[in-house]
């Protein structure tokens, strides 16, 4: 039960309409994806993100604001509104990122506080979005009890220290097809680690393509390659990792296992 955990087909430049995103997504159906997320990085283009994917049952959704664009405003009733459609399981893509946007630290921090407290008021998991703020990730993490609801730190690029801490908090750990590269050396000894029960796998796309698609837009049927590559990895079989993530998927997003009646 392949899963790709994390995409934006709302960003794909080779689906600009719902014809074109019917083959993409016939494309990781030939290729064993059997569901997809599709997540929300701007509250202001969510509704157009819904109304894209809105007739294919297999799409989930969820409802945030990325650290990037906090300079864009948020509004926490918002969405919250948004989180009332049956489809969105799961608060984000919310967090932190000081490697791009070192300039709006504290704004991000207020827009991940009150984004952790929204996904505990509505009982949604967090997406969590990382990179040079290990120790205010995780510490916002706890200050705003988001073990009561769990997550999962997607496109994960951090080290062994910050994949235990968060694991402790009872979120996952969500691998792209950024350990494909070859400068992922660290990346993949992290991933190694990881217990079979904490682990997901996702494309991000339309970005960071794995090998051997490098230079491509990359799409969900891509998530294949990750998961086959991390399965050779870790020593297993690609269908027992497949089927493993697959569980932790529903195991995590509990909203997305009741509408497939799971």
């Amino acid at each position: 039960m392949l899963i790709d955990s994390h995409c934006h087909l709302d960003r794909l430049k080779a689906a600009p309409d719902h014809q074109s995103l019917q083959l993409i997504l016939d494309a990781a159906k030939q290729r064993g994806v059997e569901y997809l997320l599709c997540v929300n990085v701007r509250q202001q283009g969510f509704a157009a993100m819904r109304d894209k994917v809105a007739a294919f049952d297999n799409v989930f959704l969820s409802s945030g604001v990325h650290p990037l664009d906090v300079k864009d405003g948020l509004d926490v009733a918002q969405i919250a509104s948004f989180a009332q459609d049956p489809r969105v399981v799961a608060i984000g893509e919310t967090g932190l990122d000081y490697f791009y946007a070192d300039d709006t630290k504290a704004l991000q921090q207020a827009c991940f506080e009150q984004q952790i407290a929204l996904a505990v008021e509505v009982n949604k998991p967090l997406i969590v979005h990382t990179r040079d703020a290990r120790e205010d990730t995780i510490r916002l993490l706890k200050q705003g009890q988001a073990d009561k609801v769990g997550g999962v730190l997607h496109c994960f690029t951090e080290n062994w220290e910050m994949a235990k801490a968060a694991i402790e908090l009872g979120f996952y750990i969500s691998v792209s097809g950024i350990v494909t590269f070859k400068n992922a050396g660290e990346l993949r000894n992290v991933i190694r680690k990881v217990p079979r029960d904490r682990l997901l796998v996702e494309t991000d796309s339309p970005y960071l393509a794995p090998i051997p698609h490098r230079g491509q837009e990359n799409q969900p049927a891509f998530v294949r390659d990750v998961a086959e590559f991390v399965a050779e990895l870790r020593g297993e079989t690609y269908q027992e990792l497949a089927e493993y993530t697959g569980e932790n998927f529903f195991n995590l997003f509990k909203d997305a296992a009741k509408l497939v009646g799971r």
